[in-house]
Protein backbone atom coordinates (compact mmCIF):
# COMPACT_ATOMS: atom_id res chain seq x y z
CA UNK A 1 0.00 0.00 0.00
CA UNK A 2 1.15 3.52 -0.61
CA UNK A 3 2.84 5.28 2.30
CA UNK A 4 1.63 8.73 1.54
CA UNK A 5 -0.43 10.79 -0.55
CA UNK A 6 -1.02 14.62 -1.86
CA UNK A 7 -4.24 15.28 -2.75
CA UNK A 8 -4.37 17.94 -5.18
CA UNK A 9 -7.65 19.49 -4.99
CA UNK A 10 -9.93 20.82 -1.73
CA UNK A 11 -13.21 21.08 -0.40
CA UNK A 12 -15.21 17.94 0.57
CA UNK A 13 -13.16 15.86 -2.19
CA UNK A 14 -10.45 16.39 -0.42
CA UNK A 15 -11.54 15.65 3.26
CA UNK A 16 -13.35 12.52 1.15
CA UNK A 17 -10.27 11.32 0.10
CA UNK A 18 -8.44 11.95 3.75
CA UNK A 19 -10.89 10.17 5.19
CA UNK A 20 -9.90 6.69 3.35
CA UNK A 21 -6.46 7.57 3.49
CA UNK A 22 -6.27 7.97 7.62
CA UNK A 23 -8.22 4.38 7.45
CA UNK A 24 -5.86 2.90 5.41
CA UNK A 25 -2.39 4.38 6.92
CA UNK A 26 -1.84 6.49 4.53
CA UNK A 27 -0.03 9.74 5.34
CA UNK A 28 -2.03 12.63 3.78
CA UNK A 29 -0.53 16.40 2.56
CA UNK A 30 -3.07 18.46 1.87
CA UNK A 31 -2.60 21.65 -1.02
CA UNK A 32 -4.36 24.65 0.10
CA UNK A 33 -4.35 28.58 -1.43
CA UNK A 34 -3.79 31.36 0.76
CA UNK A 35 -7.67 31.30 1.56
CA UNK A 36 -7.95 27.77 2.18
CA UNK A 37 -5.09 27.83 5.35
CA UNK A 38 -7.99 27.23 7.92
CA UNK A 39 -10.26 25.38 6.09
CA UNK A 40 -11.58 22.01 7.20
CA UNK A 41 -9.63 19.56 4.62
CA UNK A 42 -6.20 21.67 5.74
CA UNK A 43 -6.85 21.20 9.53
CA UNK A 44 -7.59 17.72 9.09
CA UNK A 45 -4.88 16.49 6.55
CA UNK A 46 -1.73 14.75 8.32
CA UNK A 47 0.43 17.85 6.65
CA UNK A 48 -0.39 21.02 4.50
CA UNK A 49 1.49 22.92 2.12
CA UNK A 50 0.15 26.31 1.07
CA UNK A 51 0.87 26.49 -2.82
CA UNK A 52 -0.41 30.05 -3.99
CA UNK A 53 -2.48 32.91 -4.19
CA UNK A 54 -6.66 32.47 -4.20
CA UNK A 55 -6.83 32.51 -8.08
CA UNK A 56 -7.08 28.93 -9.49
CA UNK A 57 -4.69 29.38 -11.81
CA UNK A 58 -1.97 30.19 -9.00
CA UNK A 59 -2.65 27.63 -6.52
CA UNK A 60 -4.99 24.59 -7.94
CA UNK A 61 -4.24 24.69 -11.32
CA UNK A 62 -0.21 25.67 -10.98
CA UNK A 63 1.17 22.16 -11.94
CA UNK A 64 4.57 23.35 -11.37
CA UNK A 65 3.95 24.48 -7.76
CA UNK A 66 2.18 21.36 -6.92
CA UNK A 67 4.44 18.96 -8.58
CA UNK A 68 6.87 20.87 -6.70
CA UNK A 69 5.28 20.16 -3.12
CA UNK A 70 4.86 17.02 -3.44
CA UNK A 71 9.09 16.12 -4.11
CA UNK A 72 9.29 18.57 -1.16
CA UNK A 73 6.96 16.37 0.94
CA UNK A 74 8.29 13.43 -0.31
CA UNK A 75 4.59 12.28 -1.65
CA UNK A 76 4.66 8.94 -3.00
CA UNK A 77 1.72 9.94 -5.06
CA UNK A 78 -1.27 12.27 -6.33
CA UNK A 79 -4.67 12.13 -5.62
CA UNK A 80 -6.35 14.63 -8.27
CA UNK A 81 -9.46 14.48 -6.86
CA UNK A 82 -12.41 15.65 -9.29
CA UNK A 83 -12.38 19.14 -11.23
CA UNK A 84 -9.00 21.16 -11.55
CA UNK A 85 -6.26 18.89 -12.86
CA UNK A 86 -8.11 15.57 -12.48
CA UNK A 87 -8.43 15.56 -16.07
CA UNK A 88 -5.49 17.02 -17.53
CA UNK A 89 -3.36 14.30 -18.81
CA UNK A 90 -0.43 16.80 -18.65
CA UNK A 91 -0.90 16.46 -15.17
CA UNK A 92 -0.75 12.28 -14.75
CA UNK A 93 2.21 12.92 -17.63
CA UNK A 94 4.24 15.33 -15.37
CA UNK A 95 3.49 12.86 -12.08
CA UNK A 96 4.62 9.68 -13.99
CA UNK A 97 7.87 11.55 -15.01
CA UNK A 98 8.79 12.56 -11.96
CA UNK A 99 8.16 9.04 -10.43
CA UNK A 100 4.87 9.99 -8.76
CA UNK A 101 1.92 7.52 -8.47
CA UNK A 102 -0.78 9.32 -10.59
CA UNK A 103 -4.21 7.42 -8.55
CA UNK A 104 -6.31 7.71 -12.04
CA UNK A 105 -5.87 5.75 -15.38
CA UNK A 106 -2.43 6.83 -17.52
CA UNK A 107 -2.07 9.74 -19.29
CA UNK A 108 -2.29 8.71 -22.46
CA UNK A 109 -6.07 7.32 -21.61
CA UNK A 110 -6.65 10.28 -20.16
CA UNK A 111 -5.31 12.04 -23.46
CA UNK A 112 -7.22 9.93 -25.89
CA UNK A 113 -10.66 9.85 -24.35
CA UNK A 114 -10.75 13.71 -23.52
CA UNK A 115 -11.42 14.23 -26.88
CA UNK A 116 -14.69 13.84 -27.27
CA UNK A 117 -14.58 13.08 -31.12
CA UNK A 118 -11.31 10.69 -30.88
CA UNK A 119 -13.70 8.72 -27.53
CA UNK A 120 -16.91 8.95 -29.95
CA UNK A 121 -14.45 7.43 -32.93
CA UNK A 122 -13.59 4.23 -30.87
CA UNK A 123 -16.99 3.95 -29.32
CA UNK A 124 -18.24 3.41 -32.93
CA UNK A 125 -15.51 1.30 -33.76
CA UNK A 126 -16.22 -1.34 -31.26
CA UNK A 127 -20.44 -0.87 -32.71
CA UNK A 128 -21.60 1.33 -29.82
CA UNK A 129 -23.77 3.57 -30.83
CA UNK A 130 -23.06 7.29 -30.80
CA UNK A 131 -25.41 10.03 -31.41
CA UNK A 132 -25.47 11.15 -34.63
CA UNK A 133 -23.25 14.01 -35.29
CA UNK A 134 -20.74 16.24 -36.92
CA UNK A 135 -16.64 16.24 -36.85
CA UNK A 136 -15.22 19.01 -36.38
CA UNK A 137 -16.88 22.22 -37.36
CA UNK A 138 -14.34 25.21 -39.44
CA UNK A 139 -16.64 27.46 -39.69
CA UNK A 140 -19.95 29.10 -39.34
CA UNK A 141 -20.73 27.64 -43.11
CA UNK A 142 -20.21 24.11 -42.12
CA UNK A 143 -21.80 24.24 -38.67
CA UNK A 144 -25.27 25.50 -40.88
CA UNK A 145 -24.98 22.40 -43.53
CA UNK A 146 -24.20 19.68 -40.43
CA UNK A 147 -27.27 21.38 -38.45
CA UNK A 148 -29.27 20.91 -41.62
CA UNK A 149 -28.27 17.30 -42.28
CA UNK A 150 -28.95 16.28 -38.67
CA UNK A 151 -32.32 18.64 -38.19
CA UNK A 152 -32.96 20.48 -34.94
CA UNK A 153 -32.99 20.52 -31.93
CA UNK A 154 -28.87 20.23 -31.87
CA UNK A 155 -26.23 20.76 -29.01
CA UNK A 156 -22.73 22.57 -29.66
CA UNK A 157 -19.88 21.00 -27.83
CA UNK A 158 -16.16 21.28 -27.23
CA UNK A 159 -14.21 18.58 -28.55
CA UNK A 160 -11.95 18.59 -25.32
CA UNK A 161 -14.41 19.55 -23.05
CA UNK A 162 -16.74 17.88 -20.44
CA UNK A 163 -18.79 18.76 -17.16
CA UNK A 164 -21.27 20.61 -19.39
CA UNK A 165 -19.02 23.14 -19.74
CA UNK A 166 -19.84 25.33 -23.09
CA UNK A 167 -22.40 23.03 -24.41
CA UNK A 168 -25.04 25.62 -26.07
CA UNK A 169 -28.22 24.05 -27.18
CA UNK A 170 -29.93 25.16 -30.80
CA UNK A 171 -33.76 25.26 -31.63
CA UNK A 172 -33.53 27.72 -34.73
CA UNK A 173 -31.73 27.96 -37.70
CA UNK A 174 -30.90 31.81 -36.77
CA UNK A 175 -29.34 30.88 -33.65
CA UNK A 176 -26.48 28.43 -35.09
CA UNK A 177 -23.34 31.43 -36.07
CA UNK A 178 -23.98 33.25 -32.58
CA UNK A 179 -24.05 29.40 -31.19
CA UNK A 180 -20.85 28.78 -33.46
CA UNK A 181 -18.50 31.85 -32.23
CA UNK A 182 -19.72 31.11 -28.54
CA UNK A 183 -19.46 27.80 -28.80
CA UNK A 184 -15.65 28.23 -29.77
CA UNK A 185 -14.82 31.77 -27.70
CA UNK A 186 -16.06 29.46 -24.35
CA UNK A 187 -13.92 26.00 -25.41
CA UNK A 188 -11.00 28.24 -26.41
CA UNK A 189 -11.18 29.89 -22.81
CA UNK A 190 -11.67 27.15 -20.91
CA UNK A 191 -9.65 24.27 -22.11
CA UNK A 192 -7.49 26.28 -24.40
CA UNK A 193 -8.79 24.55 -27.49
CA UNK A 194 -11.27 25.59 -29.41
CA UNK A 195 -12.62 22.57 -31.42
CA UNK A 196 -16.34 22.10 -31.49
CA UNK A 197 -18.85 19.74 -32.92
CA UNK A 198 -22.71 19.82 -33.50
CA UNK A 199 -24.66 16.35 -32.07
CA UNK A 200 -28.50 15.64 -32.42
CA UNK A 201 -30.50 16.46 -29.40
CA UNK A 202 -32.17 13.93 -28.22
CA UNK A 203 -36.03 15.34 -27.37
CA UNK A 204 -36.51 13.51 -24.35
CA UNK A 205 -33.44 11.80 -22.72
CA UNK A 206 -31.89 10.14 -19.92
CA UNK A 207 -28.52 10.87 -18.61
CA UNK A 208 -27.61 7.64 -17.28
CA UNK A 209 -24.13 6.80 -16.18
CA UNK A 210 -21.75 3.52 -15.30
CA UNK A 211 -19.08 3.36 -13.06
CA UNK A 212 -16.25 1.23 -13.74
CA UNK A 213 -12.80 -0.06 -11.65
CA UNK A 214 -10.45 -1.34 -14.01
CA UNK A 215 -7.05 -2.94 -12.35
CA UNK A 216 -3.23 -3.81 -14.57
CA UNK A 217 -4.08 -6.99 -15.20
CA UNK A 218 -6.85 -5.68 -17.60
CA UNK A 219 -9.82 -7.11 -15.29
CA UNK A 220 -12.14 -4.37 -15.63
CA UNK A 221 -15.60 -4.00 -12.90
CA UNK A 222 -18.98 -2.66 -13.95
CA UNK A 223 -21.67 -1.09 -10.81
CA UNK A 224 -25.40 -0.99 -10.87
CA UNK A 225 -25.90 2.40 -13.16
CA UNK A 226 -26.74 5.94 -11.89
CA UNK A 227 -29.73 8.38 -12.93
CA UNK A 228 -28.11 11.75 -13.30
CA UNK A 229 -31.04 13.01 -15.71
CA UNK A 230 -31.84 16.57 -13.13
CA UNK A 231 -29.91 18.82 -14.35
CA UNK A 232 -29.15 22.82 -14.75
CA UNK A 233 -27.03 24.48 -17.09
CA UNK A 234 -26.02 20.72 -18.31
CA UNK A 235 -24.57 20.36 -14.95
CA UNK A 236 -26.16 18.00 -12.72
CA UNK A 237 -27.98 18.55 -9.09
CA UNK A 238 -29.65 15.68 -7.80
CA UNK A 239 -28.17 11.74 -9.11
CA UNK A 240 -29.38 8.43 -7.54
CA UNK A 241 -28.68 4.73 -8.45
CA UNK A 242 -30.17 2.45 -9.51
CA UNK A 243 -32.46 4.41 -11.87
CA UNK A 244 -35.89 4.51 -12.07
CA UNK A 245 -36.20 4.60 -15.36
CA UNK A 246 -34.01 1.26 -16.51
CA UNK A 247 -35.01 -2.12 -16.88
CA UNK A 248 -32.89 -5.34 -16.70
CA UNK A 249 -32.61 -5.39 -20.58
CA UNK A 250 -31.30 -1.76 -20.75
CA UNK A 251 -29.17 -2.08 -17.30
CA UNK A 252 -27.03 -5.10 -18.56
CA UNK A 253 -26.55 -3.26 -21.97
CA UNK A 254 -24.94 -0.50 -20.57
CA UNK A 255 -22.34 -2.25 -18.47
CA UNK A 256 -21.71 -4.77 -21.20
CA UNK A 257 -20.97 -1.65 -23.64
CA UNK A 258 -19.00 0.57 -20.69
CA UNK A 259 -16.79 -2.50 -19.90
CA UNK A 260 -16.15 -3.50 -23.52
CA UNK A 261 -14.87 0.25 -23.86
CA UNK A 262 -12.82 0.02 -20.89
CA UNK A 263 -11.37 -3.53 -22.26
CA UNK A 264 -10.42 -1.81 -25.30
CA UNK A 265 -8.55 1.32 -24.05
CA UNK A 266 -7.04 -0.41 -21.54
CA UNK A 267 -8.35 1.41 -18.87
CA UNK A 268 -6.87 1.47 -14.75
CA UNK A 269 -8.19 2.61 -11.99
CA UNK A 270 -12.17 4.42 -11.30
CA UNK A 271 -13.36 6.10 -14.14
CA UNK A 272 -17.39 6.64 -15.34
CA UNK A 273 -18.45 6.22 -18.58
CA UNK A 274 -21.61 8.23 -19.48
CA UNK A 275 -24.84 7.41 -22.12
CA UNK A 276 -27.65 9.33 -22.85
CA UNK A 277 -30.70 7.31 -23.28
CA UNK A 278 -33.99 8.09 -25.55
CA UNK A 279 -37.45 7.79 -24.15
CA UNK A 280 -37.75 4.43 -26.13
CA UNK A 281 -34.67 3.11 -24.01
CA UNK A 282 -32.07 3.20 -27.11
CA UNK A 283 -28.89 4.33 -25.27
CA UNK A 284 -25.34 5.99 -26.77
CA UNK A 285 -22.40 6.23 -25.48
CA UNK A 286 -21.35 10.02 -24.30
CA UNK A 287 -17.98 10.33 -23.03
CA UNK A 288 -15.84 8.79 -20.20
CA UNK A 289 -15.01 10.90 -17.21
CA UNK A 290 -11.48 9.52 -15.90
CA UNK A 291 -11.88 9.99 -12.88
CA UNK A 292 -13.82 9.65 -9.50
CA UNK A 293 -17.41 11.67 -10.00
CA UNK A 294 -18.84 14.01 -7.43
CA UNK A 295 -22.07 11.70 -7.50
CA UNK A 296 -19.72 8.38 -6.21
CA UNK A 297 -21.19 8.45 -2.82
CA UNK A 298 -24.64 6.81 -4.38
CA UNK A 299 -23.18 3.96 -5.64
CA UNK A 300 -20.89 3.52 -2.49
CA UNK A 301 -23.83 3.52 -0.50
CA UNK A 302 -26.01 0.67 -2.02
CA UNK A 303 -22.66 -1.69 -3.14
CA UNK A 304 -21.09 -1.06 0.20
CA UNK A 305 -17.35 -0.51 -2.04
CA UNK A 306 -15.54 2.31 -1.28
CA UNK A 307 -14.13 3.46 -3.94
CA UNK A 308 -11.80 5.87 -3.19
CA UNK A 309 -10.05 2.44 -1.21
CA UNK A 310 -10.02 0.71 -4.36
CA UNK A 311 -8.49 3.54 -6.48
CA UNK A 312 -5.71 3.29 -3.76
CA UNK A 313 -4.99 -0.28 -4.14
CA UNK A 314 -5.32 -0.42 -7.84
CA UNK A 315 -2.58 2.65 -7.77
CA UNK A 316 -0.75 0.46 -5.14
CA UNK A 317 -0.93 -2.87 -7.62
CA UNK A 318 -3.12 -4.67 -6.14
CA UNK A 319 -5.84 -6.61 -7.69
CA UNK A 320 -9.25 -5.31 -7.23
CA UNK A 321 -11.20 -6.51 -3.68
CA UNK A 322 -14.36 -6.54 -5.34
CA UNK A 323 -16.13 -8.94 -8.47
CA UNK A 324 -18.82 -8.03 -11.37
CA UNK A 325 -21.02 -9.99 -8.87
CA UNK A 326 -20.38 -8.52 -5.52
CA UNK A 327 -21.05 -5.28 -7.34
CA UNK A 328 -25.23 -5.85 -7.32
CA UNK A 329 -26.65 -3.21 -5.65
CA UNK A 330 -29.00 -3.36 -1.87
CA UNK A 331 -31.51 -0.67 -1.41
CA UNK A 332 -31.60 2.99 -3.13
CA UNK A 333 -29.84 6.11 -2.65
CA UNK A 334 -29.75 9.71 -3.63
CA UNK A 335 -27.84 12.68 -3.80
CA UNK A 336 -28.61 15.72 -3.56
CA UNK A 337 -26.10 18.65 -4.24
CA UNK A 338 -25.92 21.84 -1.59
CA UNK A 339 -25.26 24.85 -3.18
CA UNK A 340 -24.56 28.44 -2.97
CA UNK A 341 -26.38 29.51 -5.43
CA UNK A 342 -29.82 31.97 -6.08
CA UNK A 343 -32.40 29.00 -5.88
CA UNK A 344 -34.51 30.39 -8.21
CA UNK A 345 -31.33 31.37 -11.21
CA UNK A 346 -28.87 28.92 -9.68
CA UNK A 347 -26.31 31.99 -10.26
CA UNK A 348 -23.55 31.49 -7.61
CA UNK A 349 -23.93 33.34 -4.41
CA UNK A 350 -20.87 33.21 -2.49
CA UNK A 351 -20.60 34.55 1.27
CA UNK A 352 -20.60 33.80 4.76
CA UNK A 353 -22.06 30.89 6.26
CA UNK A 354 -23.46 32.51 9.41
CA UNK A 355 -25.14 29.10 10.86
CA UNK A 356 -24.71 25.94 9.53
CA UNK A 357 -26.53 22.78 10.65
CA UNK A 358 -26.01 19.31 8.17
CA UNK A 359 -28.66 17.06 9.30
CA UNK A 360 -27.63 12.75 10.36
CA UNK A 361 -29.84 9.97 11.05
CA UNK A 362 -30.14 6.39 9.61
CA UNK A 363 -29.41 6.11 5.84
CA UNK A 364 -28.16 9.80 5.60
CA UNK A 365 -24.52 10.62 4.80
CA UNK A 366 -23.23 14.25 4.01
CA UNK A 367 -19.71 15.09 2.57
CA UNK A 368 -19.50 18.47 3.59
CA UNK A 369 -16.03 20.77 3.09
CA UNK A 370 -17.62 23.94 5.24
CA UNK A 371 -18.72 24.24 9.09
CA UNK A 372 -20.54 27.72 10.29
CA UNK A 373 -18.20 31.16 9.98
CA UNK A 374 -16.45 29.33 6.37
CA UNK A 375 -16.87 31.55 3.62
CA UNK A 376 -17.89 29.93 0.02
CA UNK A 377 -15.46 31.70 -1.89
CA UNK A 378 -16.08 33.61 -5.68
CA UNK A 379 -13.06 31.66 -6.73
CA UNK A 380 -13.80 28.10 -6.37
CA UNK A 381 -17.06 25.87 -7.48
CA UNK A 382 -19.61 26.71 -4.83
CA UNK A 383 -21.05 23.15 -3.75
CA UNK A 384 -21.32 23.38 0.00
CA UNK A 385 -21.66 19.30 0.32
CA UNK A 386 -23.52 16.18 -1.08
CA UNK A 387 -26.28 15.42 1.12
CA UNK A 388 -27.04 11.49 0.20
CA UNK A 389 -30.10 9.21 1.81
CA UNK A 390 -29.97 5.78 1.27
CA UNK A 391 -33.18 3.36 2.01
CA UNK A 392 -34.65 0.38 1.83
CA UNK A 393 -36.27 1.04 -1.79
CA UNK A 394 -36.56 4.12 -3.52
CA UNK A 395 -39.74 5.25 -1.84
CA UNK A 396 -37.93 5.01 1.53
CA UNK A 397 -34.87 6.54 0.41
CA UNK A 398 -36.71 9.57 -0.94
CA UNK A 399 -38.37 10.10 2.07
CA UNK A 400 -35.33 10.02 4.16
CA UNK A 401 -33.34 12.90 1.52
CA UNK A 402 -36.70 14.78 1.80
CA UNK A 403 -36.40 14.46 5.83
CA UNK A 404 -33.29 15.32 5.94
CA UNK A 405 -33.43 18.31 3.84
CA UNK A 406 -36.30 19.76 5.98
CA UNK A 407 -33.82 19.51 9.11
CA UNK A 408 -30.63 21.13 6.37
CA UNK A 409 -30.13 24.94 7.94
CA UNK A 410 -27.86 27.27 5.90
CA UNK A 411 -28.12 30.87 6.81
CA UNK A 412 -25.92 33.59 6.17
CA UNK A 413 -26.25 32.71 1.71
CA UNK A 414 -28.22 32.45 -1.02
CA UNK A 415 -28.51 28.42 -1.40
CA UNK A 416 -30.73 25.83 -3.65
CA UNK A 417 -31.93 23.57 -0.32
CA UNK A 418 -35.57 25.75 -1.44
CA UNK A 419 -35.12 24.16 -5.22
CA UNK A 420 -33.78 20.97 -3.93
CA UNK A 421 -36.87 20.66 -1.60
CA UNK A 422 -39.51 21.24 -4.28
CA UNK A 423 -37.68 18.96 -6.49
CA UNK A 424 -37.87 16.23 -4.08
CA UNK A 425 -41.75 16.93 -3.64
CA UNK A 426 -43.05 16.93 -6.81
CA UNK A 427 -44.99 14.54 -8.40
CA UNK A 428 -42.94 13.73 -11.25
CA UNK A 429 -39.44 12.85 -8.66
CA UNK A 430 -41.60 10.75 -6.70
CA UNK A 431 -43.21 8.56 -9.43
CA UNK A 432 -39.72 8.34 -10.57
CA UNK A 433 -41.05 9.66 -14.32
CA UNK A 434 -38.24 12.13 -15.36
CA UNK A 435 -35.71 13.26 -17.96
CA UNK A 436 -33.25 16.02 -18.68
CA UNK A 437 -35.88 18.70 -18.68
CA UNK A 438 -37.17 17.89 -15.25
CA UNK A 439 -35.47 21.50 -13.92
CA UNK A 440 -37.30 23.44 -16.87
CA UNK A 441 -40.76 21.49 -16.29
CA UNK A 442 -40.83 21.87 -12.66
CA UNK A 443 -40.21 25.71 -12.75
CA UNK A 444 -43.21 26.14 -15.78
CA UNK A 445 -45.76 24.08 -12.74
Amino acid sequence: MLESVLIANRGEIARRVIRTARRLGIETIAICSDIDRSSLFAREADRVIAIGEARPKDSYLNIDGIIAAAKEAGACAVHPGYGFLAERWEFAARCESEGLTFIGPGSEVIHRMGDKLRSREIATGLGIPTPPGSPVLSDVQSAEQWVSRLSLPVIFKASAGGGGIGMILVERMEDIAEAFDTATNRARLAFGDERVYVEKYLASPHHIEIQILGEESGNVVTFPERECSVQRRHQKVIEESPSPFTNSALRQGLRRAARRLAEEIGYTNAGTVEFVVDKDRSFYFLEINTRLQVEHPVTEMITGVDLVEQQFRIASGEPLAVTEKGTEWRGWAIESRVYAEDPETFYPSPGKLEFYVEPCGDGIRVDGGYRAGDTVSQFYDPLVAKLVACGTDRDDAVLRMRRALDEYVITGIKNNLPFLRRALGSEAFKAGEYDTHFISKLKEE
